[in-house]
């Protein structure tokens, strides 16, 4: 029952992470720490469900990449020229959590994720950072209804943003895709299909590095990630095969609503923590 349990968590958090590109660990950690509470589970620590969540998003980004190569939509350039950024931002991140008080942090970033959530709602009326078309990334992509979407940016204002970006996310722990699919999409009006499939892309690599660390820390459970991973895969298939039939404003409310989830759950956390 425990394994079945398991498998469904993985494929819950791995479709709705490759269907937004969110990555997964924000439904898999806290229902890893939801178990701990259980006697059954009383053995799984903080430490252990950040630790697991993180390799086991290696077979999220891995199924999910794969797939989304498949439609066309993973920006390539786009998520290597921003992983220079992200990649030292997360660990610098990650390293001044042990001298910050976090529950001031979390209270104020819980409004700032929020506030995101609404700044999404004006996507449309806002312009993006202006860039030379002849020294900047330039992209443009036609989604499922016809839609023509041209975007781009500067690449050193990339790599500062997601620099950024990368270290916000280390701090709290939410996983990069968090605020870099808004980020692409605000900042540098990525088309929503571009922007998930690319984070998914990015999420590989970082969590490569991030588990790495886990494991040599001891945070990684061998059982419980060989029964989260298989679900982690399948669900990932079913979250681009959702993203592909979805219109790019259902993709945006779904984002929005994941932020204000995550939002309140952060603020949550400052007040009570």
């Amino acid at each position: 029952m425990e394994w079945i349990v398991l498998v469904l968590i993985g494929i819950a958090g791995s479709s709705l992470g490759s269907l937004i590109g969110l990555g997964g660990g924000i439904v898999i950690v806290p229902s890893l720490l939801f178990l701990g509470s259980l006697s059954t589970f009383g053995y799984i620590s903080p430490q252990t469900a950040v630790g697991t969540s993180l390799f086991t998003m290696i077979f999220t980004g891995l199924s999910s990449t794969l797939a989304y190569m498949k439609h066309k939509t993973v920006d390539y350039k786009s998520g290597l020229i921003f992983l220079i950024g992200s990649g030292p931002g997360s660990i610098l991140g990650a390293w001044v959590t042990e001298i910050l008080d976090l529950k001031s942090f979390n209270l104020f970033f819980g409004i700032f994720i929020i506030f995101v959530s609404f700044v999404l709602l004006l996507k449309d009326k806002l312009k993006p950072i202006p860039y030379r078309k002849d020294k900047g990334i330039v992209r443009s992509f036609t989604d499922n209804t016809g839609k023509i979407f041209e975007y781009g940016f500067n690449p050193v204002m990339g790599v500062i943003i997601s620099l950024i970006v990368g270290f916000l996310s280390g701090i709290l722990g939410v996983g990069g895709g968090s605020l870099m699919v808004p980020t692409m999409i605000l900042f540098f009006f990525f088309p929503p299909h571009v922007a998930t499939a690319t984070s998914m892309f990015m999420i590989l690599p970082t969590s490569i590095l991030s588990s790495i660390t886990h494991i040599t820390l001891g945070n990684v459970d061998w059982l419980l990630a060989l029964a989260l991973v298989p679900g982690a895969w399948i669900g990932a298939r079913v979250g681009v095969y959702l993203n592909t039939r979805l219109k790019s404003k259902t993709i945006v409310l779904l984002l929005r609503t994941i932020l204000i989830i995550v939002g309140i759950r952060l603020i949550y956390e400052g007040i009570m923590g």
